[in-house]
Parts: structure tokens; sequence; C-alpha cells
């Protein structure tokens, strides 16, 4: 609930409320007991309430032993205010709420029965010796309202949570179908572009080779036409192939843009800062495609597992080599642990490190993590300019 818009303002709503009963019973005590004994004992008491008070915020509202420690403070303090002064007695409709807030369910009631008891004791004082139906009876309807509201709404909250769980299960799983049924149609798609193209191409330049082979010392002539048929394929084929290519590569690079304006558009699209560092070279086609997967795998597990606010590309041009950086200020993680434990790197951002790390080994480079438990992540690729792109491949 601390993340509840609503319940952090009913929070403040409860804290106003506190401190203004806080102020009336103090001004309510001064008004109708001139200045007395018991006087500075009150105003001192209700100073260090106030003080406490305000340290609520600061401790959070999950039941830690230090807000535990706090609250029953809290109370104490509140309870002896309330036997050397019954005004302040109100001031335990905040803390009904404090205390349902934070304690377990068990706990909280007992808690609001308790406050529930000084509430009535101090009203039936407050009366001089005359019975009022209405002094016994308003509290507990109070404190039974008070907390039958803030269950109901604990749990419309946890039936809230549940079902935008289930929708974002069920989106997923969604998506997971769609995207196995575009791989699938991709695959048919494919596999018929090849057999209807490459497929049947090289079949036509065997067969037109083999004919070649047979007529070539009969018919020289035929041979070389059968031969320059086959070659005339073969060019056909390659081109095709390289369509292929073409097609499978990354499509914002397949736009033509070049990696810079294909990592821009990706930094766009998920919210984050690109920029470029020293003087751009050109790139062979497998380093901007690696480096463009690598940093789509990256932005994912950064949008998935990292909690962050903010993200950055870096793409820096060196002498012999080019880096990425991807930097977010997420949860992060314990790099060397995790590295090391069960599941390896599998464990720790998903299941893409690892292949974004084979994509940058298959081109001679490197992939490092940097990481650190509540300071965020930076993942960088070096890719070395000079080291052929066949090497690991």
């Amino acid at each position: 609930m601390e993340q509840d818009p609503d319940a952090r303002w009913l929070a403040r709503v409860m804290h106003i409320a506190f401190f203004l009963l806080l102020g009336a019973s103090l001004v309510r005590f001064l008004l109708r007991h001139p200045w007395e004994d018991r006087s500075p004992w009150i105003v001192a008491l209700s100073g260090a309430l106030a003080a406490l008070y305000l340290l609520g915020p600061v401790l959070g509202t999950r039941a830690t032993p230090r807000r535990i420690a706090w609250l029953f403070t809290v109370v104490a303090v509140w309870m002896l205010l309330v036997v050397l002064a019954p005004s302040f007695a109100w001031c335990a409709v905040p803390l009904f709420y404090t205390g349902l807030r934070t304690l377990p369910p068990r706990a909280a009631l007992v808690l609001v029965a308790l406050l529930t008891v000084f509430v009535v004791t101090a009203q039936v004082q407050l009366s001089n010796g005359g019975f009022d139906p209405n002094l016994i009876v308003a509290p507990p309807a109070v404190a039974a309202i008070a907390t039958a509201v803030f269950v109901h709404a604990q749990r419309q909250a946890e039936r809230q949570r549940t079902l935008i769980d289930d929708l974002i299960r069920t989106r997923r799983e969604l998506a997971a179908i769609e995207r196995r049924e575009g791989t699938l149609a991709e695959r048919q798609r494919l596999s018929m572009e090849i057999h209807d193209t490459l497929a049947q191409g090289l079949s036509s330049q065997q067969m037109l080779l083999q004919a070649a082979e047979r007529t070539w010392d009969a018919d020289p002539s035929t041979a070389r036409r059968h031969v320059r048929t086959a070659e005339s394929i073969a060019e056909r084929n390659l081109a095709e192939a390289r369509r292929f290519v073409h097609d499978l590569a990354p499509a914002d690079l397949a736009e033509g843009g070049g990696l810079e304006e294909a990592l821009r558009m990706l930094a766009g699209r998920e919210s984050a800062v690109f920029r470029v560092d020293g003087a751009p070279v050109p790139l062979p086609e497998r380093v901007q495609s690696a480096l463009l997967r690598i940093a789509q795998g990256a932005l994912a597990n950064v949008r998935e597992h990292a909690a962050a606010t903010s993200a950055a590309l870096t793409l820096t041009y060196l002498d012999d080599q080019v880096v990425l950086d991807i930097a977010d200020d997420g949860r992060g993680f314990d790099a060397g642990q995790r590295a090391g434990g069960p599941g390896g790197e599998r464990g720790v951002r998903g299941h893409g490190l690892p292949a974004m790390r084979v994509r940058a080994q298959q081109l001679g480079g490197t992939l490092t993590v940097e990481s650190t438990p509540g300071e965020g992540t930076v993942l960088s690729v070096a890719i070395p300019l000079s080291t052929p792109l066949e090497a690991g491949a």
C-alpha cells in the first residue's frame, strides 16, 4: 500500500487530523483549566507527542521493529496525556488508522480496543458524573466504523492488485502466443521463399552443370552455354540471398539510417537518453546488428526488471574499438554474487545476458556488467574494429 496514491492521500489527511485534534485538545485544556501544577506536564507531553508523530513517515509503514516501537511509544505518551487530561481522548481516531496500517490484523484490533477503552473512560470523566449513553456507545461505534472502512479498503486494494496481476499475466501469455505464431508464420514464409528461389536455382544450376559435363567433349559450345546459364542463375541466387539477409536484419537498420539513427530511435521508444562520443566510422553490418540487438535486450531488461526512472545509451568510437554503454538508475543487483550462483547470469536480469555475451564474443568483443544493489547497473560491450568478423563465428 506504500505506493498507492490513495493510501498516501489518506495518510496525509490522518496526519493533518491528528495535529488539529492535538492542538484543539491543548487549547481546550488551557481554556478550561487556568494554569495549574499539571499544566507544564500537559504542554510538554503535547509537544513530545507532536514530535514523535512527525517521525512516523520517516520510518515507513511496514511493521519493522523500529516502526512498532515508535507506534507503542506514541500510544504510551497519548495514554499518559489522556490520564492527565481527558480532553486529548479523540486524538485516538488517527491512531486507529496508524495502528491498523502498521500492525498485523489481530494486534491492530487489540490496539484499537485498548484505545477505545481509554476514549470511553475519558468521555465518562468529562461528563462530570452524569450518565450519557452516547458517551459509552459513540467511541466503540467510531472505532468499529473506522476499522471496517480500513479493512474493506485493504481488501478492495488486494483484489485490485490480484486483478491487475492476472491481466498482466494474461497479456504476457497472449503476447508470447502471438510471438510464437509470428515466428511460425515467418518460418513458413522463409521456407517457401527459399524453396521457390534458392532451392530451385541451385537445382537448376546442378542440372545445367551436369549437362555441361556430359556435352563438354562432344559439343563444347553447348557446354559453355550451359555454364553461362548456370552462372546467371547463381548471380540471381546471390542477389536473393542478400535480400534474405537484409530482410532478417533489425528493422531499424534495414531502414537505412545507420547504427546511430537506429539507436536514437530505440532510445526514443524506451524513453532513454542517447549520446555519441568520438568520431563515427563505418561499421560492418554484423557489428551494427549485434550492437543494436544488445541495446534492445539491455533496455528490455531495464524496462522489465530494473524499476529504473532513467536509462542512457552511449556509443563511443575509439581508435581501435567501438563501445556501447547502457546505464540505468534501477534497483541493481550483486553482479559478483549472482554470476557465480545458481543459474549464473540467467538469474540476474532475465535470459538476455548470455545471448548478449555470445554476440559480443562472436565478434571478438567483450561484455561487462557493473551493478550494486540500489545503485543501478551499467552494461558495456566493446567490439574491436580490427578483429576479423569471422573470428568466433
